[in-house]
């Protein structure tokens, strides 16, 4: 059964937790990263992505760097921008994004719970990105940063979330320079807090949505550290890490699509023909087209949209990874038509988050830039849980989850 435990979290005063939560580090680069943080010292961002407090010209993997992020975490701390809460709660997490909240459950997840298989993983995870972040973790000694799990929804637990929201007033409430809006509580009554520890003890295990990287890096420096102390009791703080848990009826997955730079050779009417033989491909016109159901794709290219829906035959439904649209469409054209074998390196392809929205793909055609687009219908929650329960790993890019979790709002010490 699943570990969630309450902790005394380090987080921002309320008038400047707006200037303190950023967003996660692996969603913007360090360009990017700089020009988000300029003139604002308060910035998280200046210890997850502490390369922004230096030149452009310093890799961002220089040692000096990751002591950078220490030295600027002291610097929050001794400055007031970071203070821990007195005793061990849980916290309310909920975003706002066109007008739909969801709820999540901020608690420290166990690091047994990881290496046993009790939190589930569909992606793998890259062993130089893991140790990227396993330095930020050893050198803080702390969870900048939560990682998105969610699990199969517990109706009271789900009830007693809503009941505290509508009793108690939130702690934050803001709305980040995106949009969305950011809202935390506290949960500091310890009747409360053993109910909720006492429920999640009964939910049989919880997914990781997004933060694969985080979360192995989390779970492998605990490890570093039971491993590392003679007098381990099994109660120390590195025995756990920071994540946020929604439950999977609140969530949606939207699509991840795929661009490529040619045809691999081929002309249209031949790319068109090959297509034909595992599709049914319809030319639809100018305007964008949206995927309207599994297994139908868009496709822009040469100005028009089509839709592409695939044969009978070409995918088995009883089989969790062959039956993903982004296996469909990276075995019968990515690999068999445009020879793209592996989607983690090869530089031919590249990856368009469905917050873009298709007009992104439509543009990035258009400009010669690349020359065809593929729009996929989103994987389902069911298909998420369904390809980890059978510890199965979905094919790279396949799931895009929005709204982002904002860093800084509450960090986990050990």
């Amino acid at each position: 059964m699943a570990i969630l435990k309450p902790f005394a979290g380090l987080r921002p005063p309320k008038d400047i937790a707006h200037l303190v939560a950023s967003r996660p580090y692996d969603v913007l680069n360090s360009a990017e990263a700089r020009i988000e943080a300029a003139g604002n010292e308060k910035s998280l961002l200046h210890l997850i992505k502490p390369e922004i407090n230096f030149s452009p010209e310093v890799d961002e993997h220089e040692q000096k760097v990751y002591n950078k992020a220490a030295e600027m975490f002291s610097v929050f701390q001794q400055n007031g921008w970071l203070v821990q809460d007195p005793e061990d709660r849980y916290y309310i997490y909920a975003q706002t994004m066109n007008g739909i909240t969801q709820y999540g459950l901020v608690g420290c997840a166990g690091v047994a719970d990881y290496l046993n298989g009790v939190i589930k993983k569909h992606e793998l995870t890259r062993p130089d990105k893991e140790e990227d972040r396993m330095k930020h973790v050893r050198i803080t000694s702390a969870n900048l940063e939560p990682v998105f799990f969610t699990y199969r929804a517990v109706p009271e637990l789900d009830a007693l979330i809503a009941g505290w929201v509508k009793s108690h007033p939130a702690e934050y409430d803001f709305t980040s320079t995106d949009g969305i809006g950011h809202h935390l509580w506290v949960i500091d009554d310890h009747n409360t807090i053993a109910r909720i520890t006492s429920l999640f003890s009964e939910i049989p295990c919880t997914y990781v949505a997004d933060g694969h990287h985080r979360t192995a890096a989390a779970a492998l420096v605990g490890s570093e550290r039971k491993k590392n102390n003679p007098n381990h009791t099994g109660t120390e703080e590195y025995n756990y890490f920071l994540a946020v848990h929604f439950p999977d009826n609140q969530l949606r997955i939207i699509d991840y699509n795929r661009v490529v730079k040619d045809l691999n050779g081929n002309s249209r009417e031949e790319f068109i023909r090959r297509l034909d033989e595992k599709f049914l491909v319809e030319e639809k016109g100018t305007e964008i087209y949206h995927p309207c159901g599994l297994h139908n794709f868009g496709m822009y290219l040469n100005g028009a949209w089509y839709s592409l829906t695939a044969r009978k035959g070409t995918y088995t439904d009883d089989d969790p990874i062959g039956v993903l649209d982004v296996t469909i469409s990276s075995d019968l054209i990515l690999r068999d038509i445009l020879g793209i074998t592996n989607l983690r390196t090869d530089k031919r392809v590249d990856f368009v988050g469905g917050i873009r929205g298709l007009g992104e793909l439509k543009k990035r055609v258009d400009t010669g830039e690349m020359t065809v687009a593929f729009a996929l219908y989103p994987v389902s929650m069911k298909q998420l849980m369904d390809i980890a329960d059978t510890d199965n790993i979905m094919p790279p890019k396949t799931t895009w989850f929005e709204p982002k979790l904002r860093s800084g709002l509450v960090i986990h010490t050990f």
